[in-house]
């Protein structure tokens, strides 16, 4: 309602503007906006009556209402007393002093109510059954342990989970490991086997499986690896030493001067008669065959 008569007033006044306009009535500086001074009114009859209004006749205990001046201060006796605190000469402006103020006066006013209540037979002290209506309800509060619960339960799923991604990754890497170690045991015993076979080796150490391997197995590894391997001086036994192979018969100046070897008989034939020689020295040089050249190996 105050409302539409707010938009009324608007409108009348805007009215009377827009006529006042069409006759030329207003023009440029002619209205100047003014503040009015706020005008104070001191209702003493007024603020009586609201006073009595306040004001009821009842029995302290229904109200409860202390005035008094702040305890004697007896750990800085001296400095701030009553008196002065009560002719207003306390620092405002000193928060301690300010503070320790407040605390005195309502130590002064424990001290002087509960003589008062005792006398009005208002208990004081709270009974040892005292049981205490919480602000909340049995519901709202079983509701809030329900949730606090599924909280709980939720954050134990979840660490279950870790815990099982985590054994699962670790069943993996031990998985992997394994297997990796099956096939790292296979393939040093094939290649033990194919040694073996090659005749590279005649011992038959791989085929005891996983035995624990002593120091002082350990140790003749070490000795052994400072000569040749077993492939190497298979190597050897089977192609040489190495070494220069082209020019082993070229002359020297040493060897040329070197006659101790020379045989007048056999460089000029005096032997006997060159066929037979011929046949028999051919038969004395001749290559022994394959197979007599295996065994002949085999038994080396």
């Amino acid at each position: 309602m105050m409302c539409l008569l707010i938009r009324k007033r608007i409108n009348s006044f805007g009215d009377h503007l827009q006529e006042a306009f069409a006759k030329g009535l207003l023009k440029p500086g002619m209205n100047v906006m003014v503040d009015k001074r706020k005008k104070f009114v001191n209702s003493v009859e007024g603020l009586k009556h609201c006073l009595a209004d306040f004001r009821k006749d009842l029995p302290w205990p229904e109200r409860l209402d202390m005035t008094n001046p702040p305890a004697e201060d007896i750990l800085s006796k001296g400095q701030v007393t009553a008196q002065q605190a009560s002719n207003g000469e306390l620092d405002a402006d000193d928060d301690f002093q300010r503070e320790m103020f407040f605390y005195r006066q309502a130590q002064a006013t424990v001290l002087e109510s509960l003589p008062l209540l005792k006398m009005h037979g208002i208990v004081t002290k709270r009974p040892d059954d005292y049981f205490a209506e919480m602000a909340k309800s049995d519901q709202q509060m079983q509701k809030i342990r329900k949730k606090l619960l599924s909280k709980q339960m939720i954050l134990d799923r979840s660490e279950k989970a870790k815990k099982l991604r985590e054994q699962r990754k670790f069943g993996k890497k031990v998985q992997v490991e394994v297997i990796q170690k099956r096939q790292k045991e296979k393939k040093a015993m094939m290649s033990a086997v194919k040694k073996y076979q090659k005749g590279m080796t005649d011992k038959l150490d791989f085929l005891d499986g996983d035995k624990a391997k002593t120091p002082s197995d350990s140790s003749k590894k070490v000795t052994n690896k400072k000569g040749p391997n077993s492939k190497r001086k298979y190597k050897d036994q089977k192609f040489g030493f190495g070494g220069k192979k082209s020019g082993k018969k070229w002359n020297t100046k040493e060897s040329f001067n070197d006659v101790s070897s020379f045989r007048a008989k056999v460089a000029h034939a005096k032997g006997g008669p060159r066929g037979k020689k011929g046949q028999k020295n051919s038969k004395q040089n001749k290559r022994p065959g394959k197979s007599v050249r295996r065994k002949m190996k085999s038994r080396s």
